[in-house]
């Protein structure tokens, strides 16, 4: 009850201004550029072949490499510590099993 009417009598006081005393600025303008998106959007400037391939010349088309080749993973640790409060990566929990 008692917060109630605090919260009345709180909102109901006339909020007094603050002075401030007077400043002096001395204001410098500088201009930065932001870079705004390209008129094309994120597509290449250029296309990957420029214009038709001469005669005689094949296109050679080569299969992507898996994503573990591509991106194979980290070897191990040889010695993981102990996890500390709020650490999740490159250590042991303590009551683990392995």
């Amino acid at each position: 009850m008692k917060i109630i009417l605090l919260a009345a009598l709180a909102a109901a006081t006339p909020v007094m201004a603050q002075d401030m005393p007077a400043q002096t600025t001395t204001t410098t303008t500088t201009t930065t550029t932001v870079p705004t998106d390209p008129v094309g959007g994120y597509q290449p400037s250029h296309p990957a072949i420029m214009g038709t391939l001469p005669p005689g010349v094949k296109p050679v088309y080569v299969q992507a490499p898996s994503p573990d080749e591509a991106y194979p993973a980290p070897p191990p640790l040889a010695h993981y510590p102990f996890c500390k409060p709020g650490q999740f990566d490159k250590c042991m929990e303590r009551n683990s099993p392995k």
